[in-house]
């Protein structure tokens, strides 16, 4: 029989997913980010001492601030909502009705199972209803829901309905290809292997449709 913390570790080995949204309780802001560096700040330093570090070595004195600073004001920072970027559009003006695409798009992440980095390139597409989007906000929406414990199919899907959302139609589109040093550096530790995900929208589903995007993002992957 499987013990609870056997079942959650494979979860984790697995890469398994248990919330479409990241799992954020209610009381998530409740304290300051200032207020959070402080207890993050504590807990590395337990972690350090507990791994027998010597934290009086000027070397690593500062890594508990450095870490907790980074957690909040960094990588973690796409959890605050309050800096969720802002997703203006416009009128189609000049009538382009053909399929818009920006590829390669750096990608850094989080695994929110073994907090080890997710490294790679976002590629995304929409097709105009009527409304476009500023091709910088493509990258901030990917940076922000990168910026946070993580499973690549999850970041994938809220790129695809954030853009929807914004840009008022299903034709949205995107593939993300990513490592992940958590397969990367640790268990199977094969460096050599990536994962892709993809999330298609409205006239993506389409074979023609999507294989035009595949196309134009030069990957062979069948879906």
């Amino acid at each position: 029989m499987i013990n609870n913390e056997d079942f959650l570790d494979e979860i984790g080995d697995n890469h398994f997913s248990s919330n479409a949204k990241n799992p954020l309780r209610a009381d998530a802001f409740d304290i300051t980010d200032e207020e959070k560096i402080e207890k993050i700040k504590k807990d590395v330093e337990n972690i350090l001492q507990t791994l027998g570090m010597d934290l009086t070595d000027d070397s690593i004195k500062g890594t508990p601030n450095r870490v907790a600073k980074m957690f909040v004001k960094e990588i973690f920072g796409g959890l605050n909502p309050a800096k969720q970027p802002k997703a203006s559009t416009f009128d189609n003006n000049y009538k382009y009705g053909e399929m818009l695409v920006e590829k390669n798009i750096t990608v850094y992440s989080t695994c929110e199972h073994h907090l080890l980095p997710i490294i790679g390139r976002a590629h995304v597409a929409y097709i105009s209803s009527g409304r476009v989007i500023g091709l910088s906000k493509m990258n901030r929406i990917v940076e922000y829901y990168a910026k946070r414990p993580q499973v690549q199919e999850r970041l994938t899907m809220q790129i695809v309905q954030e853009l929807q959302k914004a840009l008022g139609t299903e034709d949205v589109a995107c593939v993300i290809d990513a490592k992940h040093l958590c397969v990367n550096s640790r268990g199977i530790k094969d460096i050599e292997s990536s994962t892709v995900t993809s999330e298609f929208g409205g006239k993506f589903k389409e074979a023609q449709t999507k294989r035009e995007f595949l196309d134009y993002i030069k990957l062979d992957t069948q879906f």
